[in-house]
């Protein structure tokens, strides 16, 4: 039996979460729900959610594997932290909702993609019937194409980065990507920034291509080393390289 979409709700039952999974992702996470650290992470999470406003929504914040089942990643993309601003977080790294403006990190991540392969967002649906004009900064269509885009942390309290880190999510994300490199082949591991290039020892780097580069934030971009990296082309040769069908960036 094929489930496509986690979800997630709060109870006063003895389960607290309840995690409704594609059989490709149960069968090698199922281990992890079950252990000490995951039930203490969905009781924080719990009581965070009860307390005050956090993102992104409960029913999103497994949103990178629902788009995404384990048997079609050709593409793992890397952040920290959900966005913790009103209305942006999705539960994909770097990705805002239709209609929301876009981040400084995304704007220079879809600089570099018209600047490598050409291609350009669609424009937001939302925005124009509010009669402004701006890109879609939703990553859905990526995601659908078979790239995770994993947070190393799901959740965040509003206005407050970094809230829910240290609290077991990172250890949950670490079995992601280490059951990714030990059951796929030939994918793509995108890691930008110092955080994301830290996970790379998860990574067996003999049967996947690792990426690596600063990160997109202007920050770190405008010192160098971001723009020209030329990821998206060279991940796009790799996949058709190994006969997968190149990424629609």
């Amino acid at each position: 039996m094929y489930f496509s979409f986690f979800t997630f709700h709060y109870s006063f039952s003895k389960s607290l979460m309840e995690v409704k999974i594609a059989d490709s992702w149960k069968e090698i996470l199922q281990s992890e729900f079950d252990k000490d650290y995951f039930v203490k992470l969905t009781q924080f999470v719990k009581a965070e959610y009860a307390s005050g406003r956090c993102y992104p929504p409960g029913n999103e914040i497994f949103n990178a594997f629902s788009l995404c089942p384990l048997e079609k990643v050709k593409v793992v993309m890397l952040g920290q932290d959900p966005y913790h601003e009103p209305g942006q977080a999705e539960g994909l790294c770097f990705s805002v909702k239709d209609g929301i403006p876009l981040p400084p990190s995304l704007i220079n991540i879809f600089k570099e993609v018209k600047e490598d392969v050409g291609s350009v967002p669609e424009l937001s649906e939302v925005a124009a019937q509010r009669g402004q004009r701006m890109y879609n900064g939703s990553l859905r269509r990526w995601a659908e194409q078979g790239v995770l885009l994993l947070n190393a942390t799901l959740t965040v309290r509003e206005h407050q980065a970094g809230s829910h880190q240290r609290h077991g999510w990172e250890t949950f994300t670490d079995a992601v990507i280490k059951a990714v490199s030990d059951t796929q082949e030939h994918v793509v591991f995108i890691l930008w920034g110092g955080y994301a290039r830290s996970k790379k020892y998860l990574i067996n780097k003999q049967k996947h291509l690792i990426l690596e580069s600063v990160h997109p934030s202007p920050l770190s971009a405008n010192r160098g080393g971001w723009f020209g990296n030329h990821h998206f082309s060279q991940c796009n040769a790799y996949l058709e390289q190994h006969g997968k069908e190149k990424i629609n960036w």
